[in-house]
């Protein structure tokens, strides 16, 4: 056994139980407002909203089962809702325990379970068991006699293990009809039985009755507080309760019914058109679901605690250009979604970077850019795709480029036209650099056939000139790019240009901070090769940091031999076609 196993556990803080907490907000002034949940999420919208406890209702329980409020469930059941409730809550749950589930005797197992799952309070109601919900018409309803359910009140607080624990007894005697002398000898008995709360409950419209008792009860005396349930006479204000003698004002059922109607809305809309987009107006955003289930706290525990996988990658896919140029076959496309054997240049890019763990992936669109639609992507748009570069583009993502921790990733900038071979992607994530690029050597190999087809070709100067020869080992130190650009001489060319950069925090603050400089000092002035910074090209904005002297950073190069194809013209796009598989 390790010495960590036999170390003993403590708390990091002394902090008060929510047994404690509800006790300590009883004494405050002041009512007590307790709203009705049925699972983790909607206990989680009681407590944003500002409410004081949790009610974890056996009306709105029940119901979530689609079962009747009847002691049909069991009370293992219950309690299971109620804990889930508390374990993402941190204000106290009060559980609506009906009639304790049976006689005395059940009633000290219900409390023990409750209080070991971390509830703050129990609510037990005087229906006989099983019992029938309050506002059920109808149906026969008896109660239990008063000495009966002061013998449970007694067993409840004698199994309590925690002072702080609180009993609510709830009588039913203006719902049976008993009247209110009943209801108050009730009360008295619970009262002197040990609960600490009276809960009356009244199924009239107006609050006479519940007010009736609150005057009668302040003449007896007994020191315990009242509770009431206004989901009949709801025109009364929890103010109004208060000053009549409730302490505790609970909203029972008003998230479940909510609930009820707006999914009602939302699934006849979609049923009716066909499409999830009709139910916009009436639903809240992912974001907001990831928030309330707590999707960044996961996050940072996973950053925290679980052992680092390799370093974060995300890509952002430069896809604003259109495939005209392709011929018939582009017409009305963005290139980025041309079709090859069944799939887009642009889901075979994902499924290889994907392959790669890279699966945080942006996509800047252009032309026609509703038609780039794919799923679990983030879209930026570049609405002057026509007359900007590739420059403005990425600018338009600029937000993808820093993380949340400085060097805690890195992003991948790649052209939307390439088909690349999952190995030489690979190579330039391993790069040791904040600016890296991905360079073809073959260049030198087919200089006169790639010159002839590609007037206009990407081509790259290093700054030391690579091994000649047929055979050679690669340096494990990365070369430093020189020049980078189409009016480089062919024969001072050692590579060309992939169209995929690899870029740190600090690499993308460099780059972005040179070319917002060069907007900045406005049209009309040339940046490097384009006529002006906002027509700027990617090797425009990495010559210009190459030549930015105190400002720039070193481009280092990431020599590959093939394994990528790029997709400027029909006959691209046909040795493309031949090329890959289906």
């Amino acid at each position: 056994m390790s010495s960590s196993e036999t170390r003993p556990r403590t708390s990091k803080r002394n902090e008060p139980t929510k047994a404690e907490k509800l006790r300590a907000r009883l004494a405050q002034p002041g009512p007590v407002l307790v709203a009705g949940a049925h699972h983790g999420l909607s206990g989680v919208l009681v407590e944003r909203a500002g409410f004081d406890a949790i009610w974890a209702s056996g009306f709105e329980i029940s119901a979530s089962f689609a079962t009747p409020d009847a002691n049909i469930l069991t009370m293992g059941e219950n309690v299971q809702v109620a804990e889930a409730i508390d374990r993402v809550t941190g204000i106290p749950v009060i559980a609506d325990c009906d009639n304790g589930f049976g006689n005395a005797i059940n009633i000290i197992r219900t409390v023990q379970a409750y209080e070991r799952a971390g509830i703050a309070a129990i609510c037990v109601e005087d229906n006989i068991f099983p019992k029938r919900c309050s506002f059920y018409a109808g149906v026969k309803r008896e109660l239990e006699s008063a000495e009966e359910f002061a013998g449970k009140i007694r067993a409840a607080k004698d199994a309590q293990r925690t002072e702080a624990f609180t009993v609510i007894a709830r009588t039913e005697a203006l719902i049976a009809g008993w009247g209110m002398e009943e209801a108050l000898e009730r009360g008295r008995a619970y009262a002197a039985a040990g609960a600490d709360l009276v809960l009356i409950h009244s199924k009239s419209k107006k609050p006479d009755e519940v007010l009736g008792f609150a005057k009668a009860w302040k003449e007896l005396a007994t020191g315990v507080p009242l509770v009431c349930v206004p989901t009949i006479y709801k025109d009364s204000t929890a103010e109004q309760l208060h000053d009549a003698g409730f302490k505790v004002v609970i909203y029972a059922n008003h998230a479940l019914r909510a609930s009820i109607k707006a999914m009602r809305t939302v699934l006849g809309n979609i049923a009716q058109a066909h499409k999830a987009a009709v139910a916009d107006p009436d639903i809240v955003s992912l974001e907001e679901v990831y928030d309330l289930v707590g999707v960044d706290k996961m996050k940072r525990e996973e950053e925290q605690f679980l052992p680092a996988g390799g370093e974060r990658v995300n890509a952002i896919i430069l896809a604003a250009g259109s495939a005209k140029a392709i011929g018939p076959v582009g017409e009305g496309k963005p290139k980025a979604m041309l079709d090859l054997k069944g799939k887009t240049i642009l889901e075979r890019q994902i499924a290889t970077l994907n392959s790669l763990n890279v699966k945080d992936i942006a996509v800047v669109r252009g032309y026609e850019a509703g038609k780039i639609n794919l799923p679990n992507l983030r879209y930026y748009e570049n609405p002057e795709y026509e007359t900007t570069g590739e420059a403005i583009s990425l600018l338009k993502a600029a937000a993808e480029l820093t993380h949340k921790k400085a060097g805690e990733g890195r992003t991948l900038v790649l052209y939307g036209d390439l088909l690349f071979d999952r190995s030489i992607v690979e190579k330039l994530m391993t790069a040791d650099a904040d600016v890296a690029v991905l360079v073809d050597r073959t260049f030198n190999e087919s200089k006169a056939t790639l010159v002839a087809e590609r007037p206009k070709l990407d081509l790259v100067q290093l700054a030391t000139a690579p091994n000649a020869g047929p055979r050679a080992l690669s340096s494990e130190v990365l070369p430093s790019v020189k020049r980078i650009g189409q009016r480089l001489p062919h024969g001072e060319a050692h590579a060309e240009f992939v169209g995929i950069v690899m870029l740190t925090d600090k690499g993308a603050r460099k780059l972005l901070e040179g070319y917002q400089r060069a907007l900045e000092a406005g049209a009309g002035k040339a940046y490097h090769e384009a006529s002006e910074p906002k027509r700027a090209s990617m090797t425009d904005l990495l010559q210009a940091l190459i030549d930015g002297g105190d400002h720039g950073l070193e481009v280092k190069a990431v020599e590959t031999f093939k394994g990528w194809m790029e997709i400027d013209t029909f006959e691209d796009y046909q040795r493309a076609w031949a090329a890959v598989k289906g």
